[in-house]
């Protein structure tokens, strides 16, 4: 009891330092803690890509792109160096929030429900948003043109919302071309992106062609929303570079400027009006909560078809590996690949690298995937129970003549299988939760909807919270089943 008084009392404590709010975690002196530092700290994503922040090989992988060009000159203005902090973008705003790093900097988007979080400079670039589409498909033609089409786009996004809003089904990306590839090879209707994003990459993808920009918005600097002295250093540092056209130099050297940046001389530090302020919303809607629902249905029967697909398929190679010398070093080779390889990894290279010679559907690669991957740890899970039947067993079958074949399949199979069961419901268990990884294939799942209403809601306890509860409900009867058949099949005497 003790010890469970004290981890109560410490989850207490992570939780309402969570819910504390980012001023009282960081405090209000940005500038004199930069200065002592010595660096502006940044948050960006590298997985965005060319031209926002990225390694460029050009320049032995050093970290190039025109936000980079502009947080450097920023903190130049500052008397500090400037140094990226990785951070998926998705999560830049609340990483922000938490105070992993002084600001955000990456393509962040001003609108209103993002100016009732943070608070932001003067804009440094105005974008459009811009519909893709496959050539000659006349469908897509503008935003009302996309109800109940797929949509490919980047979660929490201008796009995301306009795309809701249109009544399209938007898909969401956490990198900039696989929406592009999925487009090119018919898994989604249409794409909409910022026109850098656009103008980037759309040209590797031939089929694909521009339709039309569909809306106009704003990059700025993200920052705390008690960092006011930042704020105004910074946008004092933006208003010099605008107003002497230095910042428009830059833009031109990235192939960035145009008509649109004559007006970020006029555009000034006036973001939208925030939507309501005040403390994060952790209530979920009805709607929210249906779509959780929805979340964990996924993530349960992709687990069981995938699982539906490994088990037989270890078999298969745990019986290669031990009655077929010809064939089992391949046997070999393949489980030990598949389990010395991250399963992300294998997914990328099944749904993405493949896409050319073998474009499966979002579930059909995550089930696959997953598939394949577990096969390989049923396949030494068999294989042991197998060898822990006693020869005895053997000997005995074969010493009153049954075949082989026959003594395997009613006498050795039945003793392994009971023997593998623990380890299997244990591997279906980790199957439950490392189907999270199928998000990286558009698959909304059950981890990918909470981020998603973690971001939109402002608050990450709640949504996680109802995860955890729905992990651990999908995942207990199965525990439950697995120990009763155990005992009933005799490989427990316990009650």
């Amino acid at each position: 009891m003790p010890a469970l008084a004290l981890a109560g009392a410490a989850v207490l404590v992570w939780a309402a330092a969570a819910c504390a709010p980012a001023e009282s975690r960081t405090g209000g002196r940005a500038l004199a803690r930069i200065a002592a530092r010595g660096e502006l700290l940044w948050g960006a994503d590298e997985q965005g890509g060319e031209p926002y922040a990225f390694e460029d090989p050009g320049r032995g992988g050093a970290l190039s792109g025109f936000e980079v060009d502009l947080a450097e000159a920023l903190a130049r203005s500052l008397g500090v160096r400037a140094r990226m902090v990785q951070n998926d973008w998705p999560t830049l705003i609340p990483s922000l929030e938490r105070g992993t790093f002084d600001v955000a900097l990456n393509g962040i988007e001003v609108t209103p429900a993002r100016s009732a979080r943070v608070s932001f400079t003067r804009p440094y670039y105005i974008f459009s948003e811009r519909l893709v589409a496959r050539r000659g498909d006349d469908r897509v033609r503008d935003l009302r043109s996309l109800r109940n089409l797929r949509v490919g786009t980047l979660a929490n996004t201008q796009a995301w919302d306009l795309l809701r809003e249109a009544g399209a089904v938007p898909v969401p990306y956490e990198g900039v071309d696989e929406q592009f590839v999925d487009l090119e090879h018919g898994r989604t209707d249409a794409v909409l992106l910022d026109d850098i994003i656009v103008a980037r990459y759309v040209g590797r993808h031939p089929t694909l062609v521009a339709v039309a920009d569909v809306a106009e918005g704003r990059y700025a600097v993200a920052l705390r929303p008690a960092d006011a002295e930042l704020r105004a250093a910074l946008d004092r540092s933006l208003d010099e570079m605008i107003t002497s056209g230095a910042w428009r130099k830059t833009l031109a050297r990235w192939g960035l400027d145009g008509d649109r940046e004559q007006a970020l001389a006029a555009a000034g530090g006036a973001n939208p009006p925030a939507v309501a302020a005040g403390a994060a919303r952790l209530p979920l809607t009805l709607p929210q909560l249906l779509l959780f629902a929805e979340g964990a249905l996924v993530t349960l029967l992709i687990s069981l078809a995938a699982m539906a697909l490994a088990a037989p398929f270890g078999l298969a190679l745990a019986l290669v590996r031990l009655e077929m010398p010809r064939f089992a070093p391949l046997a070999t080779i393949y489980v030990e690949i598949v389990r010395g390889t991250p399963v992300l990894l294998q997914l990328y290279l099944l749904y993405y690298g493949l896409a050319g010679i073998l474009p499966l559907g979002p579930w059909t690669a995550a089930v696959v995937g997953l598939g394949l991957n577990y096969a390989a740890y049923e396949s030494e899970i068999y294989r042991a129970a197998i060898a822990s039947v006693p020869r005895a067993q053997w000997e005995a079958a074969l010493a009153i003549g049954a075949p082989r074949r026959a003594a395997f399949r009613q006498i050795i199979l039945p003793q392994a299988l009971r023997l593998a069961l623990p380890g299997v419901t244990n591997d279906f268990i980790s199957l439950l939760k490392d189907s999270s990884l199928v998000s990286v294939l558009t698959v909304v799942e059950l981890t990918k909807r909470m981020t998603i209403t973690a971001v939109d809601n402002r608050g990450w306890i709640v949504p996680g919270a109802l995860c955890a509860a729905l992990y651990f409900a999908l995942g207990y009867p199965f525990t439950r089943f697995a120990r009763r058949l155990e005992r009933r099949l005799g490989t427990h005497a316990e009650a």
